[in-house]
């Protein structure tokens, strides 16, 4: 089943967001890291980078990744 498409990076700072929320797809481990996203290109969307993510609690390969509405300028 593929997983909807999310925003791209440049929507979100269009709204004043800076970073992200990255959160283990295991949903046994249940990490989470807050990063900046301000490095990344205008062009990619959430939802391209989800799967790229290892989880460096458990190992688990993907993620859920989410603005981070807490870095809003």
């Amino acid at each position: 089943m593929k997983r909807p498409e999310k925003i791209t990076i440049g929507q979100m700072r269009q709204s004043g967001i800076t970073g992200v929320l990255i959160y283990c797809a295991d949903h046994h481990c249940g990490h989470v890291v807050a990063v900046s996203a301000e490095e990344w290109p205008d062009d990619v969307r959430l939802s391209d980078i989800e799967g790229r993510y290892v989880c460096s609690a458990c190992g688990h390969r993907g993620a859920d990744i989410r603005p981070d509405w807490g870095s809003k300028k």
